[in-house]
């Protein structure tokens, strides 16, 4: 499988709910970088290993938004890098405000395994 086919399937799995699935291709100290400005990510937005990003970020996006969605424009990469682009989508559960945000994802990954992810994220029409 490409590393490329390897985000897809992430994306896929993250989709449906299946988080075992996405976490057995991540590196055990994966390092994930969340966009600054989103309101409801504590601190630096910098967390590392599998713990620490379930609690602090997909754990809060559950809390905090309602039907969140990942809608992918298009999924490229080359060598260790896989770039997405396209759309957050859902509900600010606080201001009740329908959202679509614009979302990249930059993906580093090594013998198969995620190790890096940086986000940008529209974080002004995300937290509405």
């Amino acid at each position: 499988m490409t590393n490329v086919e390897l985000i897809k399937q992430g994306y896929a799995n993250f989709a449906t709910g299946n988080v075992p699935a996405v976490l057995a291709v991540w590196d055990p100290a994966v390092e994930w970088r969340e966009c600054q400005g989103v309101s409801f990510i504590n601190g630096d937005g910098v967390f590392i290993g599998h713990d620490a990003i379930v609690n602090n970020v997909f754990m809060k996006i559950g809390e905090h938004i309602d039907g969140f969605n990942i809608a992918i424009t298009d999924i490229f990469g080359e060598g260790d890098k896989v770039a997405m682009y396209g759309y957050y989508l859902g509900t600010n559960k606080a201001t009740g405000k329908p959202f679509k945000a614009n979302a990249a994802h930059i993906w580093t990954l090594k013998n198969g395994k995620v190790t890096h992810f940086f986000q940008a994220v529209d974080t002004v029409t995300m937290n509405g």
